[in-house]
């Protein structure tokens, strides 16, 4: 009979399976699953705290369990194979609907040489990049799977289908549950051989240049082959996928009559400080995490006074034994971002810091007007850095001192970075706001503000600057019936595991409305 027990351990108890296990009571004969595990470091002495189910009645978690594509039930039509696109495309096929995926990007494998050339030689593939390709953003910029999202059941759903595809187990129960992007480009190929197995199909380097329009209403798209520079029209329904950086694509919708507005930004920089420094700040001991306890993580978020406006300032996208990296999506911009590899093993921690910037600051009624201040910042980043990939730098204490930095400690980004006055890269409203919040966090948490951290610019990638409206029971644009924006990029979403979630409801939306 199942039953759930919480149990308290110590660290080196609560990563052996034995330990638990003796701890309830229970002998091998018992199956046993972890449905959360979640760390209590608030005082030096740290606990481990579990969740335990005994002879479980049913898997911990589902997955989709896709099935052949029906010819006679038509198709749908999936822009972009980031989580949101995926996920719909395997929703449709629980269905069995045909999806037909076009990703202007290149497969994982290809995609991994573009991305070593940003750092190698300062090239930008502005169609393959840290944002463009199989896998979306996330799948070489960490792979983290925590949501804030309340869709208990479909989280759940989205985490057993990575598991099915080669996730570790471990992410059912962790409370910041963490593929790495040493692990997830394999994952999302299996999803993709699972896809065209099933009878769906998936065209890379397939750019969409135009909506077909029909009395109205979206019933495809028009998209061009990035080698041979062919176009083809697909018909179908449209889930749009598109991710928060194809602005080629925005300003399409947006001359088509799509009706869009912009969204509040977030800016700022990765701050990047050694590992060891931040486990004994977060683990109170200083001798650091120890054997048993993994790198530490934190996360912070305030509210400061800048010049008679409120501000909020907070960490992002946190990122423990990790790397700070290059994700420009197109040439003359300077963006960073930060990944952890699975093992989390580097000896360094990196998070972005970000001062939200709302859409009404702009004062224009233009709905691409944030997206272009956005493309602003990071060409100003660029021509900061003389040009190059090169990222501006400034250790945390001489930004605090509003002095440039003479020398930086050694960092984990790899095109390497120029001494710089983060004050004169990123506006003074951003700056003032991140002074302040910096000094919030440095009482919160003593050591953290420290000559051995640097900061990093720019990071503007935390979300979309645009949203696609649209009708929030159908899902479908308000202005293009037939057209489902989802994910991150339509501004529906924040994260894997969120637009993972929003493209499985506007499959089944597509699926419902579907033309055949």
């Amino acid at each position: 009979m199942q039953r759930d027990v919480s149990l308290r351990l110590p660290p080196q108890k609560a990563f052996d399976e034995r330990s638990i296990r003796k701890a309830l009571g229970i002998g091998p004969e018992s199956r046993l699953a972890i449905i959360r595990r979640s760390i209590d470091a608030r005082r030096s002495d740290i606990w481990i705290d579990l969740m335990c189910r005994i002879d479980p009645d049913a898997p911990v978690a589902e997955s989709i369990c896709m099935k052949d594509a029906d010819p006679s039930k038509g198709q749908v039509i999936i822009v972009g194979s980031g989580p949101a696109g995926l996920f719909a495309a395997m929703t449709l096929l629980e269905m069995g609907i045909k999806p037909v995926i076009l990703e202007r990007g290149k497969d994982v494998h290809s995609r991994r040489v573009d991305i070593a050339r940003i750092s190698t030689q300062d090239i930008v593939d502005s169609n393959s990049n840290y944002s463009f390709g199989e896998g979306g953003a996330g799948t070489y910029s960490d792979g983290k799977l925590y949501t804030r999202s309340k869709k208990r059941g479909e989280n759940s759903k989205v985490l057993g289908t990575f598991v099915r595809f080669g996730a570790a187990e471990d992410i059912l129960c962790d409370a910041h549950p963490h593929i790495g992007t040493d692990k997830l480009p394999k994952i999302i190929e299996n999803m993709r051989n699972s896809i065209i197995e099933h009878g769906g199909e998936v065209l890379f380097q397939t750019c969409v240049t135009n909506l077909i329009i029909d009395n109205g209403r979206c019933c495809g798209v028009i998209a061009r082959n990035l080698v041979d520079g062919s176009e083809t029209s697909y018909h179908g329904n449209v889930v749009l996928a598109i991710g928060n950086a194809a602005r080629d694509t925005f300003r399409m919708l947006c001359s088509s009559g799509v009706a869009m507005e912009s969204k509040s930004l977030a800016m700022g920089v990765r701050l990047e400080h050694p590992q060891h420094l931040i486990d004994q700040i977060q683990y109170h001991n200083p001798n650091g995490r120890g054997k048993f306890l993994p790198a530490a993580t934190y996360s912070f978020v305030t509210q400061v006074d800048v010049d008679g406006r409120r501000a909020g300032v907070y960490s992002f996208c946190m990122c423990p034994g990790g790397f700070v990296v290059p994700a420009a999506s197109d040439r003359e911009q300077v963006v960073v971002n930060g990944m952890s590899p699975s093992n989390r093993g580097s000896k360094w921690a990196n998070s972005g810091m970000v001062v939200e910037i709302p859409a009404d600051s702009l004062d224009s009624d233009d709905p691409l007007a944030m997206m272009e201040y956005q493309i602003s910042l990071e060409r100003r980043t660029f021509l900061s850095a003389n040009g190059t990939q090169k990222a501006p730098a400034q250790r945390m204490t001489d930004f605090m001192a509003g002095r440039p930095s003479s020398d930086i400690a050694p960092t984990s980004y790899s095109p390497g970075v120029t001494c710089s006055n983060i004050w004169d890269v990123l506006p003074p409203f951003a700056c003032k706001a991140l002074h302040d919040g910096f000094e919030v966090f440095s009482r919160q948490a003593r050591g953290f503000m420290t000559s051995e951290a640097t900061l990093i610019g720019t990071e503007t990638r935390t979300s979309g600057p645009v949203r696609i409206v649209r009708d929030p029971e159908k899902l479908e644009s308000v202005s293009t019936p037939g057209l489902y924006p989802c994910g991150e990029g339509a501004g529906y979403a924040g994260g894997i595991v969120s637009a993972a979630v929003d493209g499985m409801r506007c499959a089944r939306m597509a699926a419902g409305n579907l033309l055949v």
